[in-house]
């Protein structure tokens, strides 16, 4: 009985993501809005009463995408971080800086994927909560350079008072994510995790063309502001004469 489960449960893993496959696949071709059950179970030659087995509706399939994407972005962003060797894996304005390339490097590598969880909301989807673990890794990886830094006494804390309001939701966040940081750092560190992603929507949705033509050049230099203003040390380059 146990060889004929496992065989069972391979044949749904492969094809459950068989059909997430085909779904990537409409995704590029028609946008998140046009993702049919249908359509991809008539490419998979599959009756949709049998895809409704794996996938009882579309957003039971979008969420699943969307879950992969956030873990793969995720992934990605913390394996730039864990590669890091020699001094440039303690200095914590290096780490961050991976953390983001790394970032980047996956969504210039999936774009259709990248635009699923931070483009367009789809109509009619509300994502459920299964989504929130797998949405905060990246913001975790950042955070967790921050907190390194904080506790080792090499995080310049930001001197200007926050209102009231953005003090409490920062340290509501801190307490959701079990983060102990300062009000301001929490703050701080929330709109550099915005601005990162509001750079690649930039780059990725064209709003940079015949504006930014060093493209990784800027990232770098926006990056490098983002951890600046995080309280980072991050040494200046010399100015362009």
């Amino acid at each position: 009985m146990t060889v004929i489960r496992g065989a069972r449960e391979r044949a749904r893993s492969e094809i459950t993501e068989a059909i997430k496959d085909e779904a990537r696949r409409q995704l590029a071709a028609e946008g998140a809005a046009k993702l049919s059950l249908r359509a991809v179970a008539r490419e998979l030659g599959m009756v949709s009463s049998a895809l409704y087995r794996y996938f009882p509706s579309r957003d039971d399939l979008l969420t699943a995408l969307i879950v992969d994407a956030y873990n793969a972005v995720g992934v990605a962003a913390e394996g730039a971080r864990d590669a890091l060797r020699g001094p440039d894996a303690e200095r914590p304005a290096a780490r961050w800086s991976a953390i983001c390339a790394g970032v980047r490097d996956w969504a210039l590598s999936h774009p259709h994927e990248y635009a699923l969880i931070y483009g367009s909301p789809v109509p009619g989807y509300r994502a459920p909560q299964a989504t929130t673990g797998p949405a905060a890794r990246v913001g975790l990886a950042l955070m967790g350079v921050v907190r390194d830094a904080y506790a080792a006494g090499a995080l310049k804390e930001p001197s200007e008072p926050l209102p009231d309001a953005v003090a409490g939701d920062a340290l509501a966040l801190g307490a959701e994510l079990g983060v102990e940081l300062p009000a301001a750092v929490l703050a701080r560190l929330v709109g550099a995790w915005a601005q990162l992603f509001g750079l690649l929507s930039f780059e990725l949705f064209g709003q940079f063309n015949q504006v930014v033509e060093a493209r990784t050049e800027f990232f770098e230099q926006a990056v490098a502001g983002l951890a600046r203003e995080v309280g980072l040390a991050v040494p200046r380059r010399g100015a362009a004469g």
